[in-house]
């Protein structure tokens, strides 16, 4: 699974206005591109469902919603950084302030999301990882870091 394939320049903000966690997945979800989502709302949905389930906030400052839906045409990753910090309820009480968003189309959801989740999650474990992204400050730098996975 190629991390990069999956990220589209316009699908990354180093900069979300929303210091929440409801308004940051909406303001996420619409950096997506039109070709990846069918169904904005139902995509949404199904992304709080997952939330209500359990925080996807995994502490050091990263969170990694994600969805299995049937709003979704193709998989895609939207990822947002918050200099403020957003409420996530992370294992350790941190805010998280580097928030990737998964979407994956409901038929394929099976491996496609389980491998993406895998090598994000691997990843994290990095302390120069998690650092160099913290400290990206633009769009480029962003992808730049994450084509490395």
């Amino acid at each position: 699974m190629d991390i990069e394939a999956l990220l589209h320049k316009e699908s990354v903000d180093t900069s979300l206005e929303n210091t929440g966690k409801e308004g940051a997945l909406e303001e996420m979800a619409g950096l997506l591109p039109e070709k990846v989502l069918s169904d904005k709302q139902q995509f949404l949905r199904d992304v709080h469902a997952r939330e209500n389930e359990g925080s996807t906030g995994i502490g050091f400052g990263f969170a990694i919603p994600h969805a299995k839906s049937s709003g979704v045409k193709e998989a895609a990753i939207a990822v947002g950084k918050s200099p403020a910090g957003i409420e996530w309820a992370s294992m350790d009480g941190q805010p998280a302030e580097v928030v990737f968003l998964i979407a994956v189309p409901e038929e394929s959801a099976g491996d496609e999301h389980l491998k993406i989740l895998q090598q994000l999650s691997k990843k994290m474990m990095d302390e120069t990882f998690r650092s160099e992204l913290k400290q990206a400050g633009t769009k480029e730098a962003v992808i730049d870091i994450l084509s490395g996975i």
